[in-house]
């Protein structure tokens, strides 16, 4: 009998109820039309792609965004996609060559790319030309800089993959806190604010966007294992990582990761109860605003994971209901691009 375990139901006490934006619909067919634009994937990768909705995460994330700045945050998302399934099968030099030409898109998005380049560099590119539109300075200045240390993280990411190494629980945070795409995603939020950079770096803010962070890290890396070990790529996922440290199994795994989660949860809520530090108006109307986001956004992030297609098929919605799963076979495959998930197996 295949091995079945339970996801945790990490967020049952989250204050953020699920939210999406008005402008979903509209905006998910211009931004699909966009990206399909670039030929990124094969008819048949593309069909699985779409079927991601990456749209919807966004809309998830940003559910009080005018259309213009859901726009941003749903092509955002459909770059990181398309990054990062192009970097899942590349070795640490051509997954460099890919952050390079990003970044560089990023900074000149006014410039031509060159021919023949990588198609990122040209999403890239047309995403940040659309953004700065409605983007205010400092969002824009603070966005570069978080993407550039996403893009790395990438590239360490696909260097421990060559090397096989697998690293403990503590290294393994350090790179994925940057992978996992929260900074740049949390950046999205400030689209229309004005935050100075002693706000957003304060310690206390900086800690409840590290603890935000986190959450995020586990509650995707708990619902994507499945499909990872399926394909053998699960060495940079949470679960393998406490498995191999502590000497566990699946499900031993997903309770440590129940219980790590609920410590960050705590600390999450008190400094937002208690703990936010006053810079004076209107800096402090806006830093509200903007962790009323972060927050709204941990719970975004784990409904997605249960409302896409990408980790569970057709099942998510009642696997988002009754936690309980089935270790799907192993399976690797040459095959490039994203993949749909049989979830008969599920």
């Amino acid at each position: 009998m295949s091995e079945r375990y339970y996801i945790p139901k990490t967020l049952e006490n989250w204050k953020w109820p699920r939210r999406i934006n008005p402008h979903h619909n509209e905006v998910k067919a211009a931004a699909v039309a966009w990206i399909r634009s670039f030929g990124a994937f094969s008819p048949k990768a593309q069909e699985a792609y779409d079927r991601c909705d990456f749209i919807l995460f966004a809309s998830l994330g940003y559910p009080w965004h005018d259309k213009a700045r859901l726009r941003t945050g749903g092509d955002l998302a459909n770059l990181i996609f398309v990054y990062d399934e192009f970097s899942d099968t590349g070795n640490e030099v051509e997954v460099q060559a890919m952050a390079n030409v990003m970044v560089d898109a990023l900074r000149n998005p006014h410039t031509p790319r060159p021919e023949g380049e990588w198609i990122g560099g040209e999403i890239a590119r047309q995403f940040w030309e659309l953004a700065i539109k409605t983007t205010s300075p400092q969002a824009q200045k603070r966005f570069i800089k978080v993407f550039d240390a996403y893009a790395q993280a990438v590239v360490q990411e696909a260097a421990d993959r060559g090397h096989k190494y697998v690293r403990s629980v503590q290294e393994y945070l350090e790179v994925r806190r940057d992978t996992i795409g929260g900074r740049p995603a949390f950046s999205m939020i400030e689209l229309d604010l004005n935050l100075p950079d002693e706000v957003v770096e304060h310690p206390a803010i900086e800690d409840m966007t590290a603890w935000a962070v986190d959450m995020l890290i586990l509650d995707n890396d708990i619902a994507s294992y499945n499909v990872e070990q399926a394909r053998g790529d699960d060495g940079h996922n949470i679960v393998t990582i406490v498995m191999h440290e502590h000497k566990t199994d699946i499900q031993g795994a997903m309770n440590w990761v129940h219980d790590y989660h609920k410590e960050l949860e705590a600390k999450f809520m008190d400094h937002y109860e208690n703990g936010i530090p006053k810079f004076g108006e209107p800096v402090d109307t806006e830093l509200a605003r903007y962790l009323d986001g972060i927050g709204n956004f941990v719970r975004a992030n784990d409904q997605w994971n249960f409302e896409t297609e990408r980790y569970f098929g057709k099942k998510a919605l009642e696997i988002g209901e009754t936690r309980w799963v089935t270790l799907l076979p192993k399976k690797r495959s040459e095959y490039f691009g994203p993949r749909v998930v049989d979830e008969s197996l599920l």
